[in-house]
């Protein structure tokens, strides 16, 4: 053995006494080896062990971060945007905007713009004409009850509105002036006036509810003081206050309102029959009609002997301690004509002088009427245009309809993202919008509205600015904005639950850069106000989110295509999947849905968004270089060919997976079981390819949006194309599907009738005679035919109109292609309104 293998030595081992190493044999040696590899398997176990503790470390990591991230994925759908709100933040800063009729879905209703507002409304019902076990009891605007018409004659938004409503056996006028002062939005009155129809109905008896309310979660106090508590009785029978049941005020609180009375008032006291009252707690404010009838009575007056149907007075469940009402009514019943006027006074309002009812009502609404005439004129110039005075009450009906119907909202949508297993509620949020119809849609609708401002930012911008400003405020992290706001529990009532919930997928064409456009078009920057150039410095992150979320949501496959999200590729019962979100529902695109789609209307609003977004960076001195870039890109008239211009059809069109083969079958029946609903039947398979089958609203975008070079053939095709009867043309406006399209006038299922397939829809319409008015006064080879088309399409949907709505008393939501008539629902005086700049001639 070597003697270097004396400075071997097993480590830790014991020495001898004399601290000498001991010598190792060869058997040690060998121990000693043994040993070591032992350690070192030891060694290399644990560090076996210790990767395989990081790896499960690293794991469990990753998956922590993982459900994470999809909890923050999931909660971006209902997180607002960080970015300053638009809208101001209290609506005192517009007094003169701060009480109105903000209840577009009832008759006549008056409410604060607060988010827990003191709701007042009416109901009425004819007791001697009632039909066998039903009042007819009128609250909700209902194309059920089948009134011959109701609506605003004169709406200014601001300060008052006239509104007739005609029954089937009287009419009424319900009008309203509001007064500043004060500290709580000041005072307003209502004056309901009701007529009989026929003079032998003179002497009837009719019997209006006037209601006190709060909105939803709202708190307050309301207490009614009756009629006889100011009464002198001395001299009166026992029984013969019967007849003064009702109130003749209520006095009340809130916090946003402070203290106030509202006080009742009858013309003619002579007329009145009997009057009653109801005080009692209603679980929310779409049950009040329930609530109410819930608290009528057949009561006799025990000296006349004549029964009246009459409210109940003090009601309250047992088990309610507090005997706290927040629904107070009064009723009162008397001979037509009957006239009751609603004093709303607030406490805080020092001096005002004469109450505002009578002759001060009356002197006041006329001083307002005038102005609002005289304003009128001023904007929209139809005497001067030659229009008689008939056709000039249609139009500032029309407006008024539209002004009238602004409502205020609040509470919160249901959204739902992909990441999210269940709908998820929104914040909590107020919104101020117009809303498409009375009857059927009383609520905020998002392509709708952008329509709706185009009319209301030429009577009142700084009205049309506050809407936009709460609309821009309901975004959300990601920049979207839900496309239909059902908010509060009077809205959620009046929609079917399949239609609630919002997909975070799906947003609605961006129809305010229309109003923006139309706003600032040609305007230099020293003729801005001030207040409006802060207002879009403060819409401007906003907007950036908004058309980001455009641009990066909706994209397609190839730079410059996009499509809409949404459609429904596993329905077997749809005849062509539909695109709600585009907000053309039915219109038909590729039979075939995939990721592949190009969608022509699609691309056109994210040109006409580029555009206006480079035009308001340079009014309020931001970088807009890349938006213009966008605008030049998506412009490009031959990318447009390249992407959507079938050179086979001659049209411009959508492209994506498509058969024209497509119908609707019923498959066999099977002894004894109910017979099977029509499904899709495919009997030539799809391809890839331009969905030039079908030409309709889709295939102008491109005239619409005015992106067409004046020299275009494709232009010069499509004003060929525009005039012809098999096709789009009509004697009443452009029908939205041509007759030659294998979709046209059929069912997207076995219940759903067409909607966008062949239709007379005035929005449209006006988009393309506006764009005709462009190229009429753009020089070009076109220009001729573009001006002879304007005037002849303009002139057809005037008369068509008017023609219907002297006819049935309504603006419809859509005109029959084949005969002209009002279909659909009505009133429509949301973008059917547009019709008043059709007269006006009014395009920017």
């Amino acid at each position: 053995m070597t003697g270097g293998n004396k400075k071997l030595h097993v480590i830790g081992a014991s020495e001898t006494k004399k601290n000498r190493p001991k010598l190792l044999k060869s058997s040690d040696l060998s121990s000693h080896s043994h040993n070591q590899s032992v350690s070192t398997l030891n060694i290399s176990r644990k560090q076996h062990n210790g990767s395989l503790y990081t790896g499960f470390g690293v794991i469990a990591i990753a998956v922590v971060a993982w459900f994470v991230y999809q909890g923050y994925l999931e909660t971006r759908v209902n997180s607002p945007l960080t970015e300053n709100k638009v809208a101001f933040p209290s609506s005192h800063d517009f007094p003169e905007r701060y009480w109105g009729s903000f209840r577009p879905g009832v008759y006549f209703g008056m409410k604060s713009r607060d988010t827990h507002s003191l709701l007042a409304g009416l109901m009425w019902f004819m007791p001697d004409i009632s039909a066998a076990g039903s009042l007819n009891l009128r609250h909700l605007c209902d194309q059920g009850d089948n009134l011959e018409q109701y609506g605003w004659k004169e709406h200014d938004g601001r300060n008052f509105g006239v509104q007739v409503i005609i029954d089937k056996f009287i009419q009424l006028e319900t009008s309203f002036v509001t007064k500043l002062g004060g500290n709580h939005g000041g005072d307003w009155t209502a004056r309901i006036q009701v007529e009989p129809r026929m003079k032998e109905l003179k002497g009837q008896q009719v019997t209006l509810f006037f209601y006190l309310t709060l909105d939803d979660n709202g708190k307050g106090l309301l207490q009614p003081i009756r009629m006889i508590d100011n009464m002198d009785t001395s001299g009166m029978e026992a029984n013969e206050s019967v007849k003064f049941l009702g109130l003749s005020a209520v006095h009340g609180h809130t916090e946003k309102l402070g203290d106030f009375r509202v006080s009742f008032h009858h013309a003619n006291q002579q007329s009145i029959v009997h009057t009653a009252f109801l005080s009692t707690t209603v679980a929310s404010p779409h049950l009040v009609k329930d609530t109410l009838q819930s608290g009528l009575r057949l009561m006799e007056d025990k000296r006349s002997k004549e029964r009246h149907i009459s409210l109940a007075g003090t009601l309250f469940a047992k088990e309610d301690n507090l005997k706290q009402p927040n629904l107070v009514v009064h009723q009162v019943t008397g001979k037509l004509p009957l006239q009751l006027e609603i004093v709303y006074e607030s406490n805080s309002f020092a001096e005002r002088g004469t109450m505002l009812r009578g002759e001060v009502y009356d002197a006041l609404l006329q001083t307002y009427r005038e102005q609002f005439r005289i304003q009128f004129e001023n904007k929209f110039r139809l005497n001067e245009k030659g229009f008689s005075e008939e056709e000039q009450d249609f139009a500032k009906s029309a407006m008024s309809n539209l002004i009238g119907g602004i409502g205020y909202f609040y509470g919160s949508s249901k959204v739902q993202s992909v990441h999210n297993k269940e709908p998820v509620p929104y914040w909590n949020a107020p919104l101020y919008t117009a809303v498409p119809s009375r009857s059927f849609f009383p609520r905020g609708f998002l392509w709708d509205e952008g329509f709706h401002n185009l009319i209301i930012s030429q009577w009142d911008r700084e009205i049309s600015f506050d809407i936009m400003a709460h609309w821009f405020d309901l975004m959300n992290v990601e920049g979207w904005i839900p496309r239909e706001q059902i908010l509060g529990s009077e809205a959620r009532a009046r929609v079917p639950d399949e239609f609630v919930v919002q997909r975070n997928n799906q947003g609605n064409p961006p129809t305010f850069f229309l109003v923006l456009d139309a706003m600032f078009k040609n305007r230099p920057v020293r003729d801005i106000r001030t207040l409006e150039l802060e207002q879009l410095n403060r819409m401007w992150p906003r907007l950036v989110s908004w058309y980001n979320w455009f641009n990066t949501s909706l994209h397609g496959s190839e730079p410059g295509t996009y499509y809409w999200r949404g459609r429904d590729t596993a329905s077997a019962r749809e005849l062509n999947p539909k695109s709600l979100s585009s907000g053309l529902d039915d219109y038909p695109r590729a039979s075939h849905s995939t990721t592949n789609e190009r969608h022509l209307d699609l691309r056109c609003w994210i040109t006409l968004a580029a555009k206006v977004m480079a035009s308001i960076a340079d009014i309020i001195g931001r970088e807009g270089r890349k938006y213009h870039e966008t605008f030049v890109f998506l412009s490009n008239n031959e990318l447009l060919n390249a992407q959507h211009w079938s050179e086979k059809a001659k049209r411009y069109a959508d492209y994506g997976l498509h058969s024209s083969n497509v119908t609707l079958r019923r498959p066999k029946s099977i002894v004894g079981q109910p017979k099977p609903e029509k499904i899709r039947w495919v009997s030539e398979e799809p391809t890839p390819r331009f969905v030039d089958d079908t030409f309709g609203y889709v295939s102008l975008f491109p005239l619409i949006i005015e992106i067409l070079q004046p020299d275009s053939p494709q232009l010069g095709q499509l004003l060929q194309d525009l005039r012809n009867p098999n096709l789009l043309w009509t004697k009443y406006g452009l029908r939205s599907l041509s007759k030659t399209s294998p979709l046209y006038n059929k069912r997207n299922t076995e219940h759903d009738p067409p909607y966008w397939r062949g239709p007379i829809w005035i929005n449209v319409n006006y988009l393309v005679a506006r764009a005709l008015h462009h190229y009429s006064v753009v020089e070009g080879p076109h220009q001729t035919r573009a001006l002879l088309l304007y005037n002849e399409l303009r002139e057809n949907l005037i008369s068509n109109v008017l023609r219907e709505y002297r006819k049935t008393g309504y603006i419809w939501e859509q005109y029959n292609d084949a005969n002209g008539a009002g279909q659909g629902c009505r009133p429509f005086t949301g973008w059917s309104t547009l019709i008043l700049l059709l007269m006006s001639e009014t395009y920017v």
